[in-house]
């Protein structure tokens, strides 16, 4: 996952000396913020001067054709336009240069990126609540980014508003290309920690899963009773999770089968792979978490066991399945 570094979110350096500090940890681009401001590329201008890092403006304007020329000229490698500001066409100016993305705040459907879908390659999601002081990170845009790459798998999500280390753990496990770090990176004592923390596979953690994990309706589920081996091989295929749930009548976990377990019964009956029943690949007793533990309580025990977890049900105090965690998105960014 890249990193933007939020430069006006520090008052108190010079422009120059903090843009020095961040190329010095290798920071992905350079978060600049324009207010309807055209002397923001007096500002870039200048960081042209001393970095090659790529530049990432984020345009909150009613008439954004205006900087079009500006944009072209200085061939600015990033430029995102704030959605709920404008009130005229956009006319992207292509320049084979930049790419464009659209933001848009946590009460803005996501549908409204389609209207953009084919001149934009991300979303900018504003994850701050307004009015909320020190820019906490609203958690019910976890399920907005899972929703938005469910709806745009093609199109990339750059994350900007109350991210720090905890939040971007999470953000990392949804697939989460970008985050704008403003005040945690750029205000921190020693900018080489935070970005560190930032990137960082150990957290502590008040998140709870619940907060973050898929929905049981959005998931791959068998009534154990009806299930097959055929009916599980398909739901596994239709869903490209890489495993299947099974309940009963009430909902309860009864037990999975993973692409591993699925393996596992082949060879147990090479001789007689027709025999093959849903019986052979049900793990009943599967590793799980329940859905009022925290992130920092789900990670001890995923390190307390001697085998890999790529996922975990996860089930409620009366044992119902209410989701799942993935952690597909993770072991990329981790590889």
């Amino acid at each position: 996952m890249k990193i933007s570094a939020s430069l006006y979110s520090n008052k108190g350096k010079n422009l120059s000396a903090l843009v020095s500090e961040l190329d010095a940890y290798k920071v992905d681009s350079f978060h600049i913020d324009c207010k309807d401001n055209p002397e923001v590329f007096s500002d870039i201008d200048k960081i042209r001067n001393i970095s090659s890092t790529a530049i990432d403006l984020h345009l909150i304007t009613s008439e954004p054709d205006k900087f079009s020329e500006n944009i072209s000229k200085r061939e600015i490698e990033y430029v995102t336009y704030q959605y709920e500001n404008i009130n005229s066409p956009i006319h992207f100016p292509k320049n084979g240069k930049t790419e464009f993305g659209m933001a848009i705040t946590s009460d803005t459907p996501l549908e409204v990126f389609s209207k953009f879908s084919e001149d934009c390659s991300f979303i900018l999601m504003m994850t701050t609540t307004p009015g909320e002081s020190g820019g906490t990170f609203n958690k019910k845009n976890f399920k907005r980014i899972r929703d938005f790459r469910k709806m745009f798998p093609e199109k990339r999500v750059h994350v900007d508003g109350g991210v720090n280390d905890e939040v971007s753990f999470i953000l990392r496990d949804l697939g989460v290309h970008k985050i704008v770090s403003g005040s945690y990176l750029v205000n921190h004592q020693r900018i080489g920690a935070a970005m560190l923390q930032l990137k960082h596979e150990e957290v502590h953690s008040h998140f709870q899963i619940k907060d973050f994990m898929i929905n049981s309706d959005q998931l791959p589920v068998l009534n154990i009773e009806d299930a097959t081996f055929t009916s599980a091989l398909e739901t596994i295929e239709k869903y490209n999770l890489g495993f299947v749930f099974y309940t009963d009548k009430t909902g309860k976990l009864c037990g999975i089968s993973s692409n591993a377990d699925v393996r596992r019964g082949i060879i147990k009956n090479l001789q007689n792979l027709n025999g093959t029943s849903v019986v052979d690949i049900i793990n009943e007793q599967p590793l799980v978490v329940r859905e009022n533990m925290t992130l920092s309580e789900m990670l001890q025990l995923i390190s307390s066991v001697n085998f890999p977890v790529l996922f975990l049900p996860v089930i409620s105090d009366n044992e119902k399945l209410v989701g799942a965690v993935t952690f597909n998105n993770l072991l990329r960014n981790i590889t």
